[in-house]
């Protein structure tokens, strides 16, 4: 068979007057905020009202921070945050921030929390913050040789480790251990992987692990006679989990026109769809991060590690398998989550973005750990109402409700307008952008 061509894009959409861009920039990261936009202004990137609306942004994080934090900063990105209420963990409460854009999530979340509280809480534990740094070593001569000398040199690698780290030391944490693991690439050659297993106490620990993996590298190619070639952190924190559990008695569950029975029956149902299909369980896990995720942004955590974590842990049984489970005993219904959870309450945002700090404080946490035990409170939360909005209403009614609102502030509606229109919206079942401006000019 012959090359295949390259699928040439539809040109037919692109319109004739089109402005010419150039993405060549050349040094943009040496400019000043005012001069970047100019920049890419010139460059046919930006007109004089998006130039002015990003002038605007950030007037709380503001230019000098945004700009230590990334690079080729133009402006910030604004999220609604909210706050998730109700929770009770621990015989605690507290108020969860969220910052997300969809609607429904923190009703959703509210909603579901209100039941757990008066069935007594959440009750919720999470593991010692111990993250894993990978060493990965090819081309190694001898393999039994490279790993009886590994084997020897644990106690001196640790202590190395240690040393290149020895604030974290002081703070109770640390390396503690070393594992070796044999691994075959697609040519059947055997490599080596070092995990070096570390203790972060209250930091996620990403750019900790780095340090230690990348400072241990020359000392393993000697040891081995092998090559060093990856070395960084895994996001597949295993060893540094979260669980969060609920018991409701079934009448509580009871629901407008639903009986606790109906409702318990439906969220078990659910459950079990996803225990055995794994289309049904990314989308149950998917509603189980719009919590999650929403939380972990308002607190400063790096939530694409959280969801790499979330879904490696999902998949590690060889199946792709929900992250929370609803089940039955006698009279009460159980829910439980468990999943990996590197945060932390020290460093990187959590320091320098002032709304990250306030978010915090509206928390309340004391620790990585308790930071860990909310975030998969509010998880359990979210799968909850998910579920059981779509094993009993359907997941719809209350979402588009919520949604018809967006509709209406989008066609330009404010103030009492909005509520007005988004009921009629829904009335009619039509809740559409252009109908909504239809109703506006009626106003």
């Amino acid at each position: 068979m012959g090359q295949k061509k390259r699928p040439v894009a539809n040109t037919t959409i692109i319109s004739k007057k089109r402005p010419r861009r150039n993405s060549r920039i050349t040094g943009f990261y040496r400019l000043v905020h005012e001069d970047r936009l100019s920049m890419l202004e010139k460059q046919g990137f930006l007109d004089q009202s998006a130039v002015s609306l990003l002038r605007q942004t950030g007037t709380v994080l503001g230019w000098e921070k945004a700009n230590t934090m990334i690079e080729n900063v133009v402006g910030v990105f604004e999220l609604p945050l909210g706050m998730g209420l109700n929770f009770k963990i621990n015989e605690r409460d507290y108020v969860v921030p969220m910052a997300v854009e969809e609607p429904s999530i923190l009703a959703a979340v509210g909603h579901a929390a209100t039941i757990f509280r008066d069935a007594g809480g959440i009750y919720a534990e999470a593991e010692p913050s111990i993250m894993t740094g990978q060493i990965q070593i090819v081309d190694i001569p001898d393999l039994k040789v490279a790993i009886t000398r590994l084997e020897t040199a644990k106690k001196n690698l640790i202590h190395q480790a240690n040393e290149l780290e020895p604030g974290m030391l002081r703070r109770g944490g640390g390396a503690l251990d070393i594992e070796i693991r044999q691994l075959k690439d697609k040519k059947n050659e055997t490599f080596l992987v070092v995990h070096l297993y570390v203790d972060v106490c209250d930091a996620m620990g990403a750019n900790l692990i780095n340090t230690m993996v990348e400072g241990l590298a020359d000392e393993i190619e000697l040891l081995t006679g092998g090559k060093v070639f990856l070395r960084i952190l895994s996001n597949l924190t295993d060893r540094r989990r979260a669980a969060a559990q609920v018991s409701i008695p079934i009448q509580k569950l009871a629901w407008k026109e639903f009986t606790g029975e109906q409702v318990a029956n439906g969220i078990i149902r659910a459950s079990e769809f996803a225990e055995i299909d794994p289309y049904r369980a990314a989308t149950h896990n998917k509603g189980i991060m719009n919590g999650i995720d929403a939380a972990a942004i308002a607190a400063g955590q790096d939530w694409r590690a959280i969801e790499a974590g979330a879904h490696a842990y999902a998949a590690s049984s060889g199946s792709y398998k929900p992250l929370a489970k609803w089940w039955r005993e006698e009279n009460m219904l159980y829910g439980k989550i468990e999943m990996p959870m590197a945060v932390g309450i020290v460093g990187g945002p959590t320091r320098l973005h002032p709304t990250v700090k306030t978010c915090l404080k509206i928390l309340g946490v004391q620790s990585a750990a308790e930071l860990a035990c909310v975030l998969v409170s509010v998880g359990l939360a979210q799968n909850f109402s998910a579920i059981k909005a779509l094993s009993t209403t359907g997941i719809q009614r209350g979402h588009m409700a919520l949604h018809a609102r967006s509709v209406a502030a989008t066609a330009g509606a404010t103030g009492e307008k909005v509520e007005k229109i988004a009921r009629q919206l829904i009335q009619e079942q039509n809740i559409k952008v252009e109908r909504a401006r239809e109703l506006l000019k009626k106003c």
